[in-house]
């Protein structure tokens, strides 16, 4: 391989044509951990912003490149970006600094040598919670505990059965539950990351449970189900986007069969009430508390 790219780089990366894309949440890329050692030329990468995710990332596509091959990374200031220099250092690699409005980029040459890279390696790699025995990962939406709003839907589901899905599924903290309900035929969970669907493959081992590293925006065959379960996204680069949201509960209507049910948590400030009411025929508020609202939608 010649050259990668990690996440959605701005065009200043300019990155090379044939760059083979790495990402976890680009379904489809190839996989990043399975780069055999020191086999590409030249990396291009967008930082994660968490720590431990970013200096992961950053271990394996060191690990990747040749020595002497080059390093472009970039990361918004406030989300990584005044750090790089630092955190690659610590891998031993000296960088040049360039400092955009926003955003700090860094290139470097890999040295011969590096340093603690198995180490940050095996701070980031999924792992097993001795206690729970849950499978999460750093870089997944509330990786370390159940979120607010999921434990609130959780407390909430009934009277599921039949097919369903269960759209932006994480590590699978909702489908545990969705699956321990016996009229449950079958449940598709899918999720736009990667590592999101591994960790839920592993806390899921139940012959009724499929999985799907997918974008629910763009599904198009799934169809006739029974419910759709969601705790919809609601930030694209840590901007909120209501469109998401919005997108997700157009694709659960076009994927529900005539009476099917849609269950969904969301912020209580988002305005998802108008898009549910032209896509579903009745709407009812289940309940809202802890800043959450717990929405139940029939087609």
């Amino acid at each position: 391989m010649n050259s990668l790219i990690f996440g959605r780089p701005p065009l200043v990366f300019d990155p090379p044509t044939d760059a083979v894309q790495v990402s976890p949440r680009v379904p489809g890329a190839a996989v990043l951990e399975d780069l055999v050692p020191e086999s590409v030329d030249q990396a291009v990468v967008l930082a994660p912003a968490g720590a431990i995710e970013r200096q992961y990332t950053l271990a394996l596509v060191l690990r990747a490149l040749k020595p002497g091959g080059r390093l472009d990374v970039m990361a918004p200031k406030t989300k990584g970006g005044a750090r790089l220099a630092k955190e690659l250092k610590g891998f031993g690699v000296d960088c040049e600094v360039v400092s955009k409005a926003h955003h700090k980029r860094c290139l470097a040459t890999r040295p011969q040598t590096l340093s603690g890279i198995e180490t940050g390696i095996a701070a980031g790699a999924l792992r097993q919670d001795p206690e729970s025995g849950i499978w999460t990962q750093p870089g997944l939406f509330a990786w370390d505990r159940v979120d607010p709003g999921t434990a609130l839907l959780i407390r909430h589901l009934e009277g599921l059965k039949g097919r369903g899905a269960d759209f932006g599924c994480g590590y699978g903290a909702l489908g545990r539950v969705v699956l321990a309900q016996e009229a449950v035929t079958e449940l598709t969970l899918i999720d736009l990351d990667r590592r999101a669907v591994e960790a839920a493959r592993r806390n899921l081992d139940d012959p009724r449970a499929r999985f799907l590293w997918a974008d629910v925006r763009t599904l198009t065959d799934l169809a006739d189900l029974d419910f759709v379960v969601a705790n919809p996204p609601f930030h694209d680069g840590g901007a909120e986007d209501r469109a998401l949201g919005q997108a997700f509960i157009d694709r659960a209507a076009k994927s529900l069969r005539t009476g099917g049910t849609l269950w969904m948590v969301a912020n209580r400030h988002l305005p998802y009430e108008t898009t549910l009411n032209a896509a579903f025929k009745t709407v009812r508020p289940v309940v809202e508390a802890e800043g959450y609202k717990i929405i139940e939608a029939k087609k």
